[in-house]
C-alpha cells in the first residue's frame, strides 16, 4: 500500500492529530516533511512517559517522516518553509484559526504560487463562528461533542474515551479529505483546502446516538458496558476475568441459556423477552456470571465461538500483543531509529490484497520517527538550497540539523 509514492507533504502540524493524519499519509507511501519550529521542536517530544529520553507520545505518531528544523519566528526560516511548500503537492496545519495566515503561510498566499497545493487543517472548534478562538484539546472536545455523556458507567462520572479519539478521528478524517482533493485535482488540475476540527470529528462519530437524537428527541444516558437496547450484551466476569458476550439475537439467546445449563431462564418472565431483558439486565448477568465465574475467559470464548456466539476475552495491551492473531496479522513492525535501535511500532492497518492466500500484503514501515533537525539539510538542498545558503542558515542558528548517527546493526522489518 504505497500508492501515495511522489506526493510531497509538509507537514506543519505538532502534538496528535495533525502529526497521526501526516503519519497515515506517509505510510500510504508519501514524502513527508516534518518541520518542527526550533530549538526544541515538537511540544509532544517533552511528553512522558520516555523510551531512554525520548518520548513514547512523539514516537507514536511520526514514523515514516523525514525531519527539518527551523526557526519559524525568524523570515529567513518562514522563506525557507515557503520555498519547500512551492514543490509540495500538500501542507497540513494544526494551528489556532488565523495563525498561519499571520505567519504568511494562508491557504490564497501559497496557492497563488502554488495553485495545485491541497492544504489540509485541523482545529478545535471550527475555522470560524462563536467558538473559533477557544483553544481545545483531546478532552475538552470529548466533553464538549456529547461523547463524554454517553461513555461511562450509568452511575459514574462522564467518562473520556482510553485513548485520544477525537485527536486520532480528526487526523483520519483530514486523511480522507486530502485524498479527495488530490484525487480531485487530477479532474480540475487544482488543488483546495480542506479542514475539520475535533469537534466535528467526534459529532461526526455519534453515529447511531446522535440520529436517535435527532429522529426522537431522545437523549441517550451512558450504560456503562451494557448495551443500551439488546440484553444480556456486554462485558461478564468468568473465573480468571472479563469476557464480552454479544448474543443479538433471540436463537442466540436460547444457545447461551443452553451452554450455561440454564435451560429454565428463556421461561422467566423476566426474560422472556429482549425488552423484559434490557429491564432486568442487571439481575440476568448476575445470573449469568454464576455460572461463567465457574470457567476462564478463554475456555468460554472457545465454547461460544464454537457455539455461533460472538464472543471474546477482554485482554490487557501485554496480551493483545502476545495474541496469535494479532501477531499472525502483522499489527506490530520494527524500524531502525537513529539512537533506539530496533524499535517496535504499531503500523496504520491497511492493508492490499492477499495473493495466493498468503498474509495481506502490506510494505514493512521504511523510516523511524525522526530525531530533531536529522534531515534538515537533505530537504532544503532538494528544495534547491546551495551550501553557501544553508551554511548562513545553520550559522544563524535559523535551521537545526541533527549530528549523524551510526546506523543501528538491526534490521528493519516485520515483528
Amino acid at each position: 500500500m504505497q500508492s501515495l509514492q511522489g506526493i510531497k507533504v509538509v507537514d506543519l502540524t505538532r502534538a496528535l492529530s495533525g502529526p497521526f493524519c501526516s503519519m497515515v499519509l506517509a505510510d500510504l507511501g508519501a514524502d513527508v516533511v516534518k518541520v518542527e519550529a526550533g530549538p526544541h521542536g515538537d511540544m509532544s517530544r517533552a511528553w512522558g512517559p520516555f523510551d531512554r529520553g525520548i518520548s513514547t507520545y512523539y514516537l507514536s505518531c511520526n514514523r515514516n517522516k523525514r525531519g527539518l528544523c527551523v526557526d519559524l519566528r525568524d523570515p529567513r526560516g518562514l522563506d525557507a518553509v515557503r520555498t519547500l511548500i512551492d514543490g509540495a503537492d500538500v501542507v497540513i496545519e494544526n494551528f489556532k484559526p488565523g495563525t498561519v495566515e499571520n505567519m504568511g503561510l494562508g491557504y490564497e498566499a501559497l496557492a497563488a504560487r502554488n495553485p495545485r497545493l491541497v492544504m489540509g487543517s485541523i482545529n478545535a472548534f471550527g475555522d470560524s463562528g462563536p467558538l473559533a478562538d477557544w483553544p481545545g484539546f483531546d478532552q475538552i472536545a470529548q466533553g464538549y461533542s456529547g461523547m463524554m455523556s454517553l461513555t461511562g458507567f450509568a452511575d459514574g462520572e462522564p467518562t473520556r474515551t482510553g485513548t485520544a479519539i477525537g485527536d486520532l478521528s480528526a487526523g483520519m478524517w483530514l486523511a480522507m479529505a486530502i485524498l479527495s482533493a488530490l484525487y480531485e485535482r487530477e479532474r480540475t488540475g487544482r488543488g483546495q483546502h480542506v479542514s475539520t476540527s475535533l469537534l466535528a470529528s467526534l459529532v461526526g462519530l455519534l453515529s447511531v446516538h446522535g440520529q436517535r437524537y435527532l429522529s426522537l428527541g431522545d437523549v441517550p444516558r451512558r450504560t456503562g458496558n451494557a448495551h443500551s437496547v439488546i440484553a444480556p450484551y456486554g462485558v461478564f466476569e468468568t473465573a480468571d476475568g472479563p469476557l464480552n458476550i454479544a448474543p443479538i439475537t433471540t436463537d442466540m439467546w436460547l444457545r447461551l441459556c443452553q451452554l450455561l445449563d440454564l435451560p429454565h431462564l428463556p421461561a422467566d418472565p423476566r426474560f422472556s423477552t429482549n425488552e423484559t431483558r434490557v429491564a432486568n439486565r442487571e439481575a440476568l448477568k448476575a445470573l449469568l456470571e454464576t455460572r461463567l465465574k465457574t470457567r476462564g475467559k478463554r475456555e468460554w470464548t472457545e465454547l461460544f465461538v464454537n457455539a455461533g456466539l460472538p464472543a471474546g476475552p477482554i485482554h490487557t495491551l501485554d496480551e493483545v500483543f502476545a495474541d496469535a492473531q494479532v501477531q499472525h496479522s502483522r499489527l506490530v513492525e520494527t524500524v531502525d531509529h537513529a539512537t533506539l535501535g530496533a524499535l517496535r511500532q504499531i503500523p496504520t492497518p491497511v492493508f492490499g490484497v492477499a495473493s495466493q492466500g498468503g498474509p495481506a500484503a502490506r510494505e514493512a514501515s521504511r523510516h523511524a520517527p525522526p530525531t530533531l533537525g536529522e534531515h534538515s539539510l537533505d530537504v532544503l538542498r532538494e528544495a534547491g538550497f546551495d551550501d553557501a545558503k544553508l551554511d548562513a542558515l545553520l550559522a544563524a542558528g535559523v535551521v537545526h540539523q541533527a549530528p549523524a548517527m551510526p546506523v543501528p546493526a538491526t534490521e528493519a522489518g516485520v515483528a
